[in-house]
């Protein structure tokens, strides 16, 4: 299940790691983009950064649960599991600061190459009687194999472990004598969230 959350969402992001140049960044809304590539080597690295905050304007000590506000009027209702420590110190009126960072590096492995989906996770908390905040990072790798190959039209199909088929175009930089059909792609998905509670 994880794999394929993470084979969906790496969907979205890997055209612009095959596709793009170089470098480049674009800010929207609180969000940020950077795509790298080298040139020459299929694959690249998407990474995006999304920061919000909010405020909070109820706690359910009882249920564990907090409602927050955010800048635009939406409210949103979180339960705070029994990980999260120093409940007790969030109060109504207190800020709250996420950033949630998400870099997809997508590579073609070496022919002959294979490689296992694995996932794996971190999570740091804040010590006992500072304010409740916490960073968790998810680690997950899966593969795609090269389906079909088009040479002329520069264009490369890929099938992902959920059956499901998409066809990019491959940068002009990109020799494609390198892939052969039945090659293995590995994409890797890095998730970190970082929050935090803030005093007004």
């Amino acid at each position: 299940m994880k794999t394929k959350t993470l084979t969906r969402a790496a969907v979205a992001l890997m055209p612009a790691a095959i596709l793009t140049f170089t470098s480049c960044s674009s800010p929207k809304g609180g969000a940020e983009t950077t795509v790298t590539t080298e040139e020459g080597v299929p694959g690249g690295t998407v990474v995006d950064t999304y920061k919000t905050t909010a405020t909070v304007i109820a706690v359910d000590a009882a249920s564990r649960k907090v409602t927050m506000v955010s800048p635009d009027g939406k409210e949103s209702k979180v339960t705070a599991g029994p990980d999260v420590r120093n409940f007790n110190q969030i109060q109504v009126g207190d800020h709250v600061k996420a950033t949630v960072t998400r870099k997809v590096a997508v590579s073609l492995l070496p022919p002959g190459a294979t490689r296992e989906p694995n996932q794996s996770s971190v999570v740091v908390l804040s010590p006992k009687g500072a304010k409740p905040g916490a960073v968790k990072a998810d680690i997950v790798e899966a593969t795609a194999k090269v389906e079909a190959l088009d040479a002329k039209n520069r264009k490369v199909s890929l099938r992902y472990p959920d059956g499901d088929r998409e066809t990019y175009d491959v940068r002009k930089d990109v020799d494609m004598s390198q892939a052969h059909l039945g090659q293995e792609v590995l994409i890797r998905s890095t998730e970190a969230v970082a929050i935090s509670f803030e005093k007004p």
